[in-house]
């Protein structure tokens, strides 16, 4: 399969989310990137502001707002903004997605100290998600569903449970890669939207099978609240990044010099902020995504880069090809917790092989065949953005430095008060 490439970023035709390519060669996520440059974000938080307002609860009996967080992503930045900046009184909600890294069980137990703020966790039975895992990764190669699901939902099931109608997510992935809408759209979450592209077409109910010895029971608390109920509490999800220019890598930075959470190598992508909560993620599920679709995080990551101007695209590049194929690393930790072996996991796996990429030699290795067509170089000079900014990433000391993350955690203590 020939695809084209982006002649500003690295994205290619072939995106999970859709992406369009113009007559410039240039990617609907790069035109609507330049938004960040052009529009007036003051006026768009001034309308942030009047949002809130509405939602502020003036007798104190309930909360503002629900802001779902875990111990990665831009949860710091999220609740210092919603909180401390805007003045909002939050319920934080977290779904224990099980692949749990002993750093980010300390950055969460530190998100909630230091915000204090009240937070409501939801832990699944641990069998319950490794009997989902196993339908998940035959049906759709997919061991993050039930993260994807949980995260998803569990804040809409508590905002209709304690009739608290705002929940405040941070970047709309569509918006923030692909161009799937403009900023100005102000578009919000949906059931639709998590379903076609979070879950990737499949519901909860839709695993329950005999076959995978899945149930109801082992499913309801992934299910998505009925509309009755929905309207009746008037639930709705804004997005941070429609009214906050969204520039993930600075608002890391700002947070560490306030709250000194943890970040972290990790291992096929130079992003030391982004998931060093999950032993999984950019690692085996980063692995699944290249075997799907051609390429990994550090794609995703370096075209961030570009477009806020810290990478050239032959910077970025260079990177990718030196992350891209860098091995799985914590594969023995994921198949102890699964309980199979690496014979069983790689044959699920290999089904789920896009055939489009993916061919194999005489000798049945596998190997890419896709051909990626690179754009004129007058376009790439047309549109190439200057690097004006450095691309070096934090790495804070690790504050157990005797742990070693050869096993998954489910749970764990508090942060001590005293830090």
């Amino acid at each position: 399969m020939d695809v084209r490439r982006c002649s500003r970023c690295l994205y290619t035709e072939h995106h999970p989310l859709g992406i369009y390519l113009d007559e410039d060669w240039l990617c609907s996520g790069c035109r609507v990137h330049e938004e960040k440059d052009e529009l007036d974000w003051a006026e768009r938080e001034q309308k942030l502001i009047t949002i809130l307002s509405q939602y502020k609860n003036r007798n104190g009996n309930n909360y503002d707002c629900i802001i779902p967080v875990n111990g990665a992503r831009d949860s710091f930045f999220i609740v210092h903004t919603v909180k401390n900046k805007l003045g909002m009184n939050p319920l934080l909600v977290t779904y224990n997605a099980q692949y749990n890294t002993d750093r980010g069980i300390r950055n969460l137990a530190l998100l909630r100290t230091v915000f204090d703020c009240d937070i409501f966790t939801l832990t699944v039975s641990p069998q319950t998600i490794k009997t989902l895992t196993r339908a998940t990764l035959r049906r759709l190669g997919s061991l993050y569903w039930h993260v994807l699901a949980g995260q998803t939902v569990f804040p809409v099931q508590v905002a209709v449970r304690l009739k608290i109608p705002l929940i405040i997510w941070g970047a709309h992935q569509g918006v923030d890669q692909v161009g799937m809408y403009s900023h100005l759209d102000e578009v919000e979450m949906t059931r639709r939207y998590r379903k076609e592209h979070d879950l990737m077409g499949l519901e909860a109910e839709d695993l329950i099978s005999d076959d995978d010895q899945i149930f109801e029971k082992d499913i309801y608390q992934f299910m998505y609240p009925d509309s009755h109920d929905l309207a009746n509490v008037g639930v709705r999800g804004i997005y941070l990044n429609n009214y906050i220019r969204w520039d993930s890598k600075q608002q890391h930075e700002d947070m560490l010099d306030l709250y000194g959470y943890e970040t972290a190598e990790q291992q096929r992508t130079f992003d030391r902020y982004n998931d060093v909560d999950s032993f999984v993620y950019s690692d085996l599920h980063d692995y699944i995504k290249d075997l799907k679709w051609g390429y990994g995080k550090i794609t995703d990551h370096v075209n961030r880069e570009i477009r806020l101007k810290r990478l050239t695209r032959e910077q970025g590049l260079h990177i990718v090809e030196s992350y891209q194929n860098k091995p799985v690393g914590h594969l023995d930790a994921f198949l102890h917790w699964l309980g199979t072996t690496k014979n069983s996991l790689t044959f699920i796996l290999d089904q789920h092989r896009n055939p489009a990429i993916w061919q194999r030699d005489d000798n049945w290795t596998w190997f890419k065949h896709q051909t990626v067509i690179e754009p004129p170089e007058h376009l790439v000079n047309r549109h190439r953005l200057t690097a004006s900014e450095h691309c070096e990433f934090e790495l804070t000391a690790n504050k157990r430095p005797d742990y070693r993350e050869e096993h998954y955690v489910l749970l764990a203590k508090g942060w001590p008060a005293n830090g």
